[in-house]
């Protein structure tokens, strides 16, 4: 009996081992049984010539790294080694290891070394592998000491793990965010990523109140725009965002955006809520910010909820384009179509837009004074156009500085003047006179070369009448105050 049980062991032994090498065989990694006694060897014999950092004596010269890799003799592997690798035998695997193995795994092969040295007996890295025919693979290694084998590291389990697919996909997300980066980075528009989260519930805590009209509940509680302009939290900015407001850098932007971002802006931003209480989370606008020096800049501003985030607009992209110089150009072009470029006065066909609003809407009654700028003529004769166009200059400095909104001054010829008084009686406008007498007084003492001149005349509107009636009788009474300062002129040369 004893001899029987005996030979059931061994038996059970026998199966045991023919088991286990079949599990290594037909696992679904790679394995590799490997003989590791040569690198303690030489490891040893490193330490013993005073070597304490193994990392930086590899790294000084990574021939040592290759001299530890020629050290490691592989005893077997699995079926998945020889099909991952491509190879037809051990044999062939072994032929061909200095292809598997490159240069470029050297350094990740130090980190392996350097768990070892450091006395842990399993060791792990991420590194690349080839394969037979030059394919590259992204693998995941792991090696352990085999138990009874700690003292000569002479059985060493390496299980290699095929993550190509994995890092793959990891470097296209890479490039893939570089390239969105660099977009989001060079973009020749400001761009702002913002969290409008907290507006979001804001605006849902007014809905869930009952507040069906938002327009009116805003006018009633101007203070929930101010409230959530402060709740929108920025995440990012761009450079050209930097370059836009004068910023040197994102914290100082942000640390600033009281002064982007100032209190008429609530009108725009209030537009911006409503038309996102109805469910409008694209939109398009011009703004009005300020640089951090102060200048003011003209925007149109897109807006938007970035897809996947609709929920919660936790993502919102908000994208700036200057058009501060558009504004501008058609601002002066706006003022060109009403001015006199030379005197900035009103030019004849705002004056003529104007006779007739007021025609129609008033306040009554309406004065009018025709101006006439005397001598301009003999400047233009004796002195040149030049001469003539100081003169003209001046008078519309005198003009410009003798009335405010609503009335106006306006050049309606080339010598030619006009104010128009909306809601002043006769009396009133006498007051209008001697003021610019006395500015022509005082621009006289300023200039020197010819006397600033005007011969005005006035007249009120009266009940019913045109204004086309009005002007006729201020023109009428300007000039007889024309011809009664050259019978002046005339009687004085004479005298």
């Amino acid at each position: 009996m004893p001899h029987s049980n005996a030979r059931t062991v061994a038996a059970s032994h026998a199966d045991s081992q023919q088991d286990d090498a079949r599990m290594f065989d037909l696992a679904p990694v790679s394995l590799w049984l490997e003989d590791y006694s040569g690198v303690k060897q030489l490891l040893e014999e490193w330490r013993g010539a005073g070597v304490t950092s193994l990392r930086e004596y590899l790294e000084e010269d990574l021939e040592r790294v290759s001299a530890c890799s020629s050290r490691i003799r592989v005893i077997k592997v699995n079926r998945k080694t020889l099909s991952l690798f491509e190879a037809g035998s051990l044999t062939e695997l072994i032929a061909g290891l200095d292809r598997i193995f490159r240069a470029d795994m050297l350094k990740t092969h130090i980190d392996e070394l350097v768990q070892l040295w450091n006395g842990e007996l399993q060791f792990g890295s991420n590194t690349v592998n080839y394969t037979l025919s030059g394919k590259r693979l992204d693998i995941q290694l792991k090696g352990s000491v085999l138990p009874g084998h700690e003292e000569q590291w002479d059985r060493v389990l390496v299980a290699i793990e095929d993550v190509t697919e994995r890092e793959t996909a990891r470097r296209e997300l890479a490039v893939s965010e570089a390239y969105a980066r660099g977009l989001f980075e060079h973009s020749p528009v400001s761009l702002w990523v913002e969290d409008f989260s907290a507006v979001k519930q804001l605006l849902e805590d007014v809905r869930r109140q009952g507040i069906k009209d938002f327009r009116t509940f805003t006018d009633v509680h101007p203070e929930f725009i101010a409230r959530c302009l402060s709740e929108i939290r920025v995440i990012d900015v761009n450079r050209h965002t930097l370059e836009l407001f004068g910023a040197p850098d994102k914290k100082t932007l942000l640390a600033n955006l009281g002064d982007v971002l100032r209190e008429e802006m609530q009108e725009s931003f209030r537009e911006q809520l409503i038309d996102l209480w109805h469910g409008r989370v694209f939109q398009q606008r011009e703004v009005v910010n300020y640089s951090l020096s102060g200048d003011e800049l003209h925007l149109h501003l897109q807006f938007s909820v970035l897809p996947g985030y609709e929920d919660d607009w936790s993502q919102i992209q908000v994208a700036l384009t200057d058009i501060t110089a558009r504004k501008r150009a058609e601002a002066y072009l706006e003022y060109l179509g009403k001015h006199d470029v030379l005197t900035k006065l009103y030019n004849r066909s705002f004056y003529v837009d104007e006779l007739n609003r007021l025609e129609r809407k008033g306040p009554f009654p309406v004065t009018v004074i025709i101006i006439d700028l005397n001598g301009l003529k003999a400047a233009n004769d004796q002195l040149g156009h030049a001469a003539g166009d100081a003169l003209l200059r001046r008078a519309g400095e005198v003009l410009g500085k003798a009335v405010d909104r609503p009335a106006c001054a306006a050049r309606i010829g080339g010598d030619e003047f006009a104010l128009l008084l909306p809601g002043t009686e006769e009396r009133d406008a006498k007051l209008v006179l001697e003021s610019i007498e006395n500015l022509l007084e005082v621009n006289n003492q300023f200039y020197t070369g010819l006397p600033l001149h005007f011969s005005m005349g006035l007249a009120t509107s009266e009940q019913g009448e045109r204004m086309e009636a009005v002007v006729k009788r201020a023109d009428l009474r300007m000039y007889e105050a024309k011809r009664a300062y050259y019978k002046a002129m005339k009687a004085e040369g004479e005298g």
